[in-house]
């Protein structure tokens, strides 16, 4: 079983969604999906998912799920300690509670505290905010602080933010 993680790049009224699959110790993807959504929706302040889930699920379709065993995205699953779905938890709805959802976050949510763990990687001063469902969170977080990369993001995910950009020149 493999990892799915997922970002989305913006530029004028489209989006490019980029997946990649991979190991846990993999610096490098085994396979990289793409896709370019037109005319998506405007920015929603507290509603972010509505934006990124349709790109995500775009992706989504070209990828054989059956072999992946998380899905991480850029963002939080949770944005309140009262469960207040964040794009996490709503991806996770939309594949039917299928696969486990894995958020890795730059920035942190206000009250959201008890269900996101700060991640501290490398010798970096600034954590990334790591949240779930569908699997244990304790879990989760030892797996992204051992992914392969010296710095604050794990490789892998840095390289996916720039796959997703460099589809756009």
């Amino acid at each position: 079983m493999s990892i799915l993680a997922t970002d989305t790049h913006y530029f004028e009224d489209k989006a490019q969604c980029v997946a990649v699959v991979f190991d846990w110790s993999d610096t490098l993807p085994k396979t990289v999906y793409k896709t370019t959504i037109e005319h998506i929706a405007p920015y929603e302040p507290g509603q972010f998912y509505k934006r990124e889930l349709p790109c995500i699920m775009a992706v989504l379709e070209q990828v054989d799920l059956s072999c992946i065993e998380a899905i991480i995205v850029d963002g939080h699953v949770y944005t309140s300690d009262d469960g207040k779905p964040g794009l996490g938890a709503h991806l996770f709805r939309a594949i039917n509670d299928s696969i486990p959802i894995i958020g890795v976050a730059k920035s942190f949510f206000r009250n959201n505290a008890q269900l996101t763990r700060e991640v501290l990687r490398s010798e970096s001063k600034k954590p990334l905010y790591v949240s779930a469902v569908g699997t244990p969170l304790d879990e989760v977080v030892n797996r992204i602080k051992n992914m392969p990369g010296c710095y604050r993001m794990p490789d892998m995910l840095k390289h996916l933010d720039q796959l997703t950009r460099e589809t756009n020149k």
